[in-house]
């Protein structure tokens, strides 16, 4: 274990500081993480030839990533090692306490180490998938960068093919890297998390391009975007298209309006201070009281299923199923995908019991699984009902009514925090389920992340930092 210790303490990591950061201080490193972040999406892979990663655009939102550039592994990695330690933790096969500050910097060292290691394991299984085009054979034409062959597609030796791998991977190590002590700048220099914030990037960036694209899709001549997709369809009376938008529109703001209602719900315990008679105030438990983190975990669970289904696709044994295209079409990787029924339905008329057993089994995964992880969540990140017990108490407050206790206080706790664990993270993964299977602009969990990261952001911005604003923006948060 001295060993150990060793190694998590001689990790590179960005320091912190224990001093208060002013408002115009966080604000100016969340923006610079954020440019850097477009501009890292926008740096494509040198030696790229056909991008197999394309494959998987539709979990681009989920882990934050841009497939095909530099960050093409994304948040991918961090939260699987989130998950691993979750499941670790919560079966108890390793024991950490994390009340204590050595137990706390042990788990973040074992984390970062984990996230690590994942990140090379990723970026060689996206290479292995088939990051250059197959046969030895160098596409320019698909999308590669390599200089050297611009001239055509030109057969390529083996040592050339292992060199571009080779080459592939560290890039993607690289952009891993980069994306892991980005999240620690926000996470100690901005506001909220790193990984939040590139979620949320992902997901105002595809609604903007879904909702205001004019350019249209190869063979057809209308527009890719909502908006001008509607006026275009209209005018040639189109009313299949003009159903579709309109209901990827109503989805999209269905699901912003329950997010916001259901983030604002919240249970409110009266406490007092035992010193000080006649004052108190009340302590508030969310709806959804593990926030995104659940959905957030399961949704990566999901698409790492679908990155090892086609890997073992590629070498010949799918046995978690196959793919047609970039579609699902067997075995358990069917199942725990998503089909749009609102667009099936416009377009068929009608659902087949295969696209509703899917969906079914697709919506059950997600409630289930957010449950799950709610539970583990809340059990190691200090929410459950003794450690709130404990932070009550420290405080210097109780319940009215009760003596001070730390049982008997957590015994109350537990009435609450329990159920609202349960419910509200079923309640996070059926919301994100639903918006999937609706058809939103975004990805349905990708959607509900954003708008509870936003909230959650503009809740922590005006407790802690409304006195640093201007005058304007004050005014504004108000």
């Amino acid at each position: 274990m001295g060993l150990f210790d060793i190694i998590i303490g001689n990790l590179p990591e960005v320091k912190g500081t224990k001093q208060r950061i002013p408002f115009k201080e966080k604000l100016k490193w969340t923006l610079l993480i954020l440019v850097l972040f477009y501009i890292l999406g926008h740096i494509p892979l040198f030696g790229l030839a056909n991008n197999a990663l394309a494959n998987f655009e539709f979990l681009s939102i989920i882990l934050g990533a841009s497939f095909g550039s530099i960050i093409s592994l994304g948040i991918g990695p961090i939260v699987t090692a989130s998950i691993v330690l979750q499941l670790l933790s919560g079966t108890g096969i390793m024991s950490l306490d994390l009340s204590t500050s050595e137990g706390k910097k042990r788990f973040q060292g074992l984390q970062k180490l984990l996230s690590i290691f994942f990140i090379i394991f990723e970026a060689i299984i996206y290479v292995a998938m088939g990051g250059l085009s197959t046969g030895g054979y160098y596409d320019p034409v698909t999308g590669g960068f390599l200089v050297l062959f611009a001239a055509g597609a030109l057969p390529l030796a083996k040592s050339q093919i292992f060199t571009l791998q080779a080459l592939l991977i560290i890039q993607l190590i690289l952009g891993g890297l980069l994306i892991m002590f980005m999240d620690e700048v926000v996470s100690k220099w901005g506001f909220g998390s790193g990984l939040s914030l590139f979620i949320v990037a992902g997901v105002a960036q595809q609604i903007m391009i879904r909702l205001f694209n004019f350019i249209p899709t190869p063979g057809s001549e209308i527009a890719s975007g909502a908006i001008p997709a509607i006026f275009q369809s209209l005018s040639i009376g189109d009313v299949t298209t003009v159903g579709l938008m309109l209901a990827g529109i109503i989805s999209t703001v269905v699901v912003f309006a329950l997010s916001v209602y259901g983030q604002a719900m919240k249970v409110e315990i009266p406490l007092s201070f035992g010193k000080v008679r006649g004052y108190g105030m009340r302590w508030p438990l969310n709806f959804f009281y593990t926030s995104n983190i659940p959905v957030i975990l399961v949704a990566a669970l999901l698409a790492n299923i679908q990155l090892f289904a086609r890997l073992f696709e590629n070498i010949g044994y799918p046995i978690l199923g196959t793919f047609a295209g970039q579609n699902p079409a067997s075995g358990i990787v069917l199942w725990t995908s998503h089909q749009n029924l609102a667009a099936a339905l416009i377009q068929q008329g009608s659902l087949t019991l295969l696209q509703i057993g899917q969906a079914v089994t697709y919506v059950s995964l997600m409630v289930i699984g957010s449950m799950v992880f709610s539970v583990f969540w809340m059990q190691t990140a200090g929410m459950d009902p003794k450690s709130q017990a404990k932070q009550i108490l420290s405080s210097g407050l109780q319940m009215q009514g009760f003596r001070r206790d730390e049982r008997v206080l957590e015994k109350i706790l537990g009435r609450y925090i329990w159920p609202l664990t349960i419910i509200g993270g079923g309640s996070v993964g059926l919301l994100a389920s639903i918006a999937d299977l609706s058809g939103a602009l975004s990805s349905g969990t990708g959607l509900l992340l954003s708008v509870m990261i936003i909230y959650k952001l503009y809740e922590e911005i005006a407790k802690q930092h409304m006195m640093d604003m201007h005058p304007a923006m004050r005014k504004f948060m108000e």
